[in-house]
């Protein structure tokens, strides 16, 4: 069976789990979230995998939710929300980007969010442990050992940039996801993707 895969992509906090949830209901298909899909395979977060077991643990554990997404039942189309890693991960990519017309097609989504934006969510997030050391960062920021909130935007700062530009090169299709509402950034992304509202 021919089938259509919308696979979002892009850094933590752009809001591809909330579009991609409501893009499934917009076209009455399921939804994935990659990082579901391994906490169920595995009974751990993406995040203890990475800290816990290491890169190639994590990467391995990807591409199997993506191997048992792929698998759970014919359908003709899948909206799918990746986790912040998964434009490193070839082995996860491979898996859902359709080879041939036969097989169906897939299209990438970047949704490129604002950079304070992401910044201000990830801060929002910091915790302190009891010797007022920083908790609940991403790994990428965690392993620089921040001092402070700045030292944080500055080391996202630099992961930003970096990860714009992988997933641009990746990407089927860019689009802004400016600081409005949910409903507006759907709107958006319907529109990017030939669809009206």
């Amino acid at each position: 069976m021919s089938k259509e895969l919308i696979v979002l992509m892009g850094i933590k906090h752009c809001g591809k789990t909330t579009q991609g949830k409501r893009l499934a209901a917009f076209f009455n298909c399921p939804f994935y979230d990659t990082d579901a899909v391994l906490q169920d395979l595995t009974g751990k977060s993406a995040r203890e995998i990475y800290s816990q077991e290491g890169k190639e643990a994590f990467m391995q554990a990807e591409a199997s939710a993506c191997e048992k997404i792929m698998a759970a039942e014919a359908f003709e189309r899948l909206v799918i929300a990746t986790g912040g890693g998964f434009c490193n991960n070839k082995k996860a990519i491979d898996v859902l980007r359709c080879k041939n017309k036969k097989e169906g097609k897939s299209i990438f989504v970047f949704m490129k969010a604002d950079e304070k934006v992401a910044a201000d969510r990830i801060v929002k997030e910091i915790t302190y442990s009891d010797d007022n050391k920083m908790q609940n960062l991403p790994a990428y920021i965690a392993v620089s050992n921040p001092k402070n909130e700045d030292d944080v935007r500055n080391l996202f700062h630099e992961f930003y940039e970096e990860r714009c530009r992988i997933y641009t090169e990746l990407s089927d299709i860019t689009i802004e996801m400016p600081p409005v509402s949910k409903e507006e950034n759907t709107k958006r992304l319907l529109k990017v993707l030939n669809i009206k509202a």
